[in-house]
């Protein structure tokens, strides 16, 4: 634990900029998630999908993808400051640890993915809905800690 005054004044501070960035990524990853199912729907139903909705996905997901990461890497860092150790909340770093392990595995099979009927779309597709499924669960939990 840090014994800086200044630092320990911005400390809580930093709990919430760490909860209202993750809350911007969550945000961000439904964007990204809806592109994605446009994609996915226009495919499933034998049309062409809109060379607007690729570009954003294709743009934006490795993009998204580092901010994801950050965001864990802000929370070990607000709680090492702070606690002086990172697994002060095991769940709450167990899931973070997780998202990120997706959100990588997730950026890796999309750069496997090739043709139309590629069978890492549904990979791609199940890892997406479980990295949001897990960030509104670490929302909850994080929101839990403050209170």
């Amino acid at each position: 634990m840090l014994n800086n005054e200044a630092v320990q004044n911005i400390l809580p501070n930093l709990k919430y900029a760490h909860g209202l960035f993750n809350g911007l990524v969550i945000l961000l990853f439904l964007y990204q998630g809806w592109l994605g199912l446009q994609i996915r729907n226009l495919r499933k139903a034998g049309s062409p999908p809109e060379v607007k909705f690729v570009r954003r996905h294709r743009k934006f997901g490795p993009v998204f993808a580092i901010i994801g990461i950050f965001g864990f890497i802000g929370g070990i860092s607000t709680v090492y400051l702070s606690e002086g150790e990172i697994f002060e909340h095991p769940i709450h770093f167990l899931t973070g640890l997780t998202i990120c392990s997706l959100i990588i595995t997730t950026f890796l099979v999309s750069r496997k993915i090739r043709g139309r009927d590629s069978g890492w779309r549904t990979i791609h597709y199940f890892n997406g809905l479980l990295i949001i499924s897990l960030y509104f669960f670490q929302a909850y939990l994080g929101i839990s800690m403050l209170f």
